[in-house]
């Protein structure tokens, strides 16, 4: 239980809890490479080269690919977040403390398979180096532009970009990337705003969790299967009386890791939001 609960107790005219506002879960756990049911510590993901299609002669044999086989270790980490309820404390309160710190503890660690995966997207290359204010709509085509440069597949729903809620702001100011006349009936406005966005073929997204400070926030544009996500004890909720301390442990926890599989298919731009 949190030393400041006194706060918390009943006012007459008070008796529901603001919780800080706070990234509610993961965000990106859908925009990566994801397996379930790991059993241990460590799990491999397969990488597959590129191919070269050759000729043969007539009756003459075909040249194998031979394409490269490469395989990359992710380790799983287990993580916690839990917390005290006293039950004397809960005869005080109207509001479901039990509840509300299940809910807070797992949208932490929502918020912690964000920071794995975004570690790993930060270790794919050091990124080219742009000012804010020389951020156009072409330089937005062209940050996607540079990832299929490599031989990318840019299909339907797997590339995506990820920047800062001030950039966000900045695309919003782009007519290209908010008017329906780009985006059909996506208009920036009708759903909410932090929504996703498809343009250019990549869905496009805010997050207040990147790397680095406003001059040096790293932003990127990635395809799916770039990064691994390895699942080995989805979150979960427990929550235990002990009758020692008169309390209830509410226990949110996982097991989840996050590897970078191929640096090809990210591209970071390293942005001066200040400048």
């Amino acid at each position: 239980m949190a030393h400041d609960i006194a706060d918390a107790f009943v006012k007459q005219y008070e008796k529901d809890v603001h919780l800080a506002y706070q990234r509610q879960g993961s965000t990106l756990r859908n925009t990566v490479r994801t397996v379930n049911g790991v059993i241990g510590n460590t799990t491999t993901f397969q990488k597959l080269g590129t191919a070269e299609a050759t000729q043969k002669s007539r009756h003459g044999t075909v040249t194998p690919m031979n394409p490269d086989h490469t395989s990359v270790e992710c380790t799983l980490n287990d993580w916690y977040a839990g917390d005290w309820v006293d039950r004397l404390d809960e005869e005080k309160i109207a509001h479901d403390e039990r509840m509300i710190l299940a809910q807070t503890g797992a949208w932490a660690l929502g918020r912690k398979t964000d920071d794995q995966i975004i570690v790993e997207l930060d270790a794919a290359e050091a990124g080219t180096s742009v000012n804010k204010s020389a951020f156009t709509i072409t330089t937005l085509t062209a940050w996607v532009a540079a990832l299929g440069a490599r031989n990318v597949p840019m299909q339907d729903s797997m590339v995506f970009g990820l920047v800062s809620w001030d950039m966000w702001s900045l695309f919003m100011t782009f007519t290209q990337f908010a008017s329906s006349e780009f985006n059909g009936e996506d208009l920036p406005f009708k759903t909410a705003m932090g929504d996703a966005r498809r343009w250019a073929g990549c869905v496009w997204m805010p997050h207040n969790g990147l790397t680095g400070g406003s001059a040096a926030r790293q932003c990127h544009v990635f395809h799916k299967t770039a990064v691994g996500h390895a699942i080995g004890h989805d979150v979960s909720t427990d929550i235990t009386w002990h009758g020692d301390r008169a309390a209830h442990f509410i226990n949110n926890y996982m097991s989840m890791g996050a590897k970078l599989i191929d640096a090809n298919g990210v591209v970071t731009r390293v942005i001066n939001e200040g400048a």
